[in-house]
């Protein structure tokens, strides 16, 4: 089922936040619900996260009062800084939101309505080719992955994270459909649990066979033997091949390294950002005390204690084995390979 989509003059997604004991839909009426929506983590996933603003995009073209073509342009850019601030390290967000930008811009019409009409056209394209995309990949990575194997994931990629299918859930979900006859080791994913509250969900929703793990269990099960390759997606992958990830992922890719495990990153080329040289250059965000403090409503540390809660870590690229795109699969020189990818894209 998709994550998120346009209904009524509004944008609508899953509250993620409630999952998995409520399924609900929120509807979104405002530029500041949108980015308060991808900020709070109703949505979250770099695809979804871009979707989402890609609509936000076409609410902010359909609510401005604007009777011209400059003004509409300029409402919107305002709409951009706001949507973009969201959350600084998923580079899908400005990707959407720049795309939307420069489709009208480069538009022959300067009539405010066909603009409005081009906003909103231009952000379902998006959403539409986010399936497609993804479906690809699921096919691309599908072919890394043995009969049989036990993998490893981390955080949530899958329909909850994309608009629909899933980047490395949709590898596992491409397997699953050629009757691999896969196994999934699911990462708890803490501070927030994704891997717990989100991807096991959807994994028995699709009836994908599965155990849910602490995320300290990994090295454990890389020890003795069971565990074949492991697969995350990524918010952002730099021009070197480095991959800032929901945190917790350079943990398992080193000891994925030290046992000669494969590791897989699934990832769009809307997410390759070859703007940005290395990790090190990516920003990482960093989120609420009591997202670490507290679980499900429960304090689970003393009172005013200092915490320190970075969202995403940066996994280098030579820990990964192979970057996946809707393009083919990246190896090694990633500088190489990634922008032939990114450059493939741009052509379709």
């Amino acid at each position: 089922m998709p994550s998120v989509w346009w209904k009524d003059n509004a944008v609508q997604l899953i509250d993620q936040r409630l999952l998995p004991t409520r399924l609900e839909t929120a509807t979104l009426h405002t530029v500041a619900d949108v980015a308060a929506s991808i900020r709070d983590m109703y949505v979250r996933g770099a695809p979804a996260i871009g979707a989402t603003a890609a609509y936000g995009m076409a609410l902010a073209a359909r609510l401005s009062p604007a009777t011209d073509r400059k003004d509409l342009l300029d409402d919107l850019k305002e709409a951009k800084q706001v949507l973009d601030a969201a959350r600084p390290t998923a580079v899908n967000l400005a990707w959407a939101t720049s795309r939307i930008l420069a489709t009208l811009r480069a538009a022959p019409t300067s009539d405010p309505e066909d603009l409005r009409g081009l906003a909103l056209a231009e952000a379902e394209a998006l959403a539409a080719a986010d399936v497609e995309i993804n479906r690809r990949m699921g096919a691309n990575g599908a072919a890394l992955i043995p009969e049989g194997a036990n993998l490893l994931h981390h955080c949530n990629t899958g329909s909850l994270a994309t608009v629909d299918y899933g980047t490395a859930l949709g590898v596992i979900y491409a397997c699953h459909e050629q009757g691999k006859g896969i196994h999934v080791w699911v990462d708890e994913t803490r501070p927030r649990l994704q891997g717990a509250r989100l991807t096991a969900w959807e994994l028995m929703r699709a009836e994908v066979p599965m155990h849910l793990i602490a995320d300290n269990a990994s090295g454990s099960l890389m020890r003795q033997g069971r565990v074949d390759a492991v697969i995350f997606g990524a918010d952002r992958v730099a021009a070197n091949g480095d991959v800032a990830n929901k945190i917790g992922t350079y943990n398992i890719a080193l000891l994925a390294h030290t046992h000669g495990i494969p590791v897989y990153c699934v990832a769009p080329t809307s997410t390759v950002d070859l703007n940005t040289p290395t990790g090190d250059d990516i920003p990482i965000e960093e989120r609420d005390a009591a997202e670490v403090t507290r679980v499900g409503g429960t304090v689970v540390a003393p009172e005013a204690v200092p915490v320190y809660n970075p969202a995403f870590d940066i996994t280098p690229a030579r820990y990964i084995s192979a970057i996946v795109t809707e393009e083919g699969v990246c190896h090694a020189p990633y500088g190489l390979s990634l922008a032939a990818a990114v450059a493939r894209a741009a052509e379709t």
